[in-house]
């Protein structure tokens, strides 16, 4: 791997892992301040609001700019966010304004490693990413949840400023001014990053021209025979991934009486698995295998619903292991996949865009019904239910979808899979 890979992996590992334990935090003050449960739940929709009102802009921004620019500007977003927070907006809102940061920022996260890495070295690359990135998960929940915890808080809370109050009297707020100097930090390796020479794509004078440009790729990549089965599976994993986030906090409360801090240890056994998961995908599989995983989402979706029935630590520990383990041997091969067949369509910093569109949506979506459920007074072991049902219904569909596709169209599914073999082998 060249250098540049490296720095790339520092600043992601930084920005992640400042996301994760804001994410805890921003969970602790609104329960702190004595929030109904729907808010707390609709942290997870309200982060992936600007992914997918923003989608048509910022793949042509990431394309416009040099990538590491990019990632600097957006990491100044999250700090705004942060700040916003200990300033009294509503948690909810200044949460937004770090997903916005979040939204400017991804595009050219993924974006740059196909200007800097040939196709050959994508899944193995996809795989150190996704690696370091549940890595950087784990430990900024574990961190967010420690930050929140008395033991730590109260020593933050005691320490003494002179000339000047900060105004920080709770521990959700002393664990958000700390998560500030980590997006500073991940800022600052922002600006290591080299530039990879690929030509830029101007933005142009009039944005909303982006917006038909935009569905136009699209819906290139829903017609795509491997792009569509691809973006499909990426989207249902990270829409219900996403939620099952806040999903694993309110479960822990209910069946093993966790408090925050507990069940974000909890939640952070999960990203272990999709760690383990990754690198054994990043190793094994190739561009032209990614779609044999398919059926693999299906049991992922029964695993789920299996959680109801769990009610001791020691057996849950392993299994949420092992399925966070499925969801990354999955997500890897087919993100690569995904990555490959929009880099050849439209351009990496638009694919990109399309895909966390599509995906940021599902969590849009699913969020709001789990937010409007618990509203209802949904409990947490229904809506893991759903989500089960949910994985392993549409799953299916997908693995139908692809060999309908396999038949009907299989000299076309057949020349995309060698070209995929031949960039794998050759690139």
């Amino acid at each position: 791997m060249k250098r540049g890979f490296y720095t790339i992996m520092s600043a992601q590992f930084f920005s992640s892992l400042a996301d994760n334990a804001l994410f805890v935090a921003a969970v602790e003050l609104l329960k702190s301040g004595g929030a109904a449960e729907w808010q707390r739940a609709a942290l997870v929709p309200m982060f992936a609001l600007f992914y997918v009102v923003l989608a048509p802009f910022v793949g042509a921004f990431a394309d416009a700019m040099p990538k590491g620019k990019v990632m600097f500007a957006s990491n100044f977003i999250k700090v705004v966010g942060c700040l916003l927070m200990l300033f009294g907006l509503h948690p909810l809102l200044a949460y937004a304004v770090v997903g916005l940061g979040a939204a400017a920022y991804s595009p050219a996260k993924y974006g740059i490693l196909t200007e800097l890495l040939p196709s050959s070295q994508l899944v193995k690359a996809n795989g150190w990413i996704e690696g370091l990135t549940i890595a950087s998960i784990i430990l900024g929940i574990l961190l967010g949840g420690q930050l929140v915890g008395h033991a730590i808080a109260s020593r933050m809370l005691a320490m003494d400023f002179p000339v000047f109050d900060t105004g920080i009297d709770t521990a959700p707020e002393a664990a958000i001014f700390v998560l500030i100097f980590i997006y500073m930090l991940a800022a600052w390796f922002n600006t290591r990053i080299p530039h990879t020479g690929v030509e830029m794509r101007p933005m142009p004078k009039n944005a909303l021209e982006l917006v038909p440009d935009f569905w136009t790729c699209n819906s290139r990549l829903w017609r795509d025979k491997l792009g569509q089965i691809s973006l499909a599976t990426t989207t249902l994993i990270w829409g219900v991934s996403g939620n099952l986030r806040y999903i694993i906090l309110a479960w822990s409360a209910a069946a093993l009486s966790y408090s925050t801090t507990q069940a974000s240890a909890l939640s952070g056994v999960v990203a272990m698995g999709t760690a383990i998961g990754a690198v054994v995908a990043s190793v094994r599989m190739r561009l032209d295998m990614a779609t044999s995983v398919i059926p693999v989402g299906i049991a992922m979706g029964l695993f789920v619903i299996l959680m109801n029935f769990i009610g001791n630590v020691w057996v849950a520990a392993p299994f949420l292991i092992l399925l966070g383990a499925i969801a990354g041997f999955m997500v890897v091969p087919m993100n690569a996949l995904l990555q490959h067949r929009g880099h050849n369509l439209m351009g990496a910093g638009r694919s990109i865009a399309v895909q966390n569109f599509n995906e940021q949506a599902c969590i849009l979506g699913l969020g709001a019904l789990y937010s409007l459920s618990a509203g209802m007074g949904m409990s947490a072991f229904a809506a893991i239910t759903g989500f089960g049902v949910i994985v392993a219904g549409v799953m299916w569909v997908i693995y139908r979808w692809h060999q309908n596709n396999c038949v009907k169209y299989r000299e076309e599914v057949e020349h995309l899979l060698q070209i995929a073999r031949h960039d794998n082998t050759h690139g």
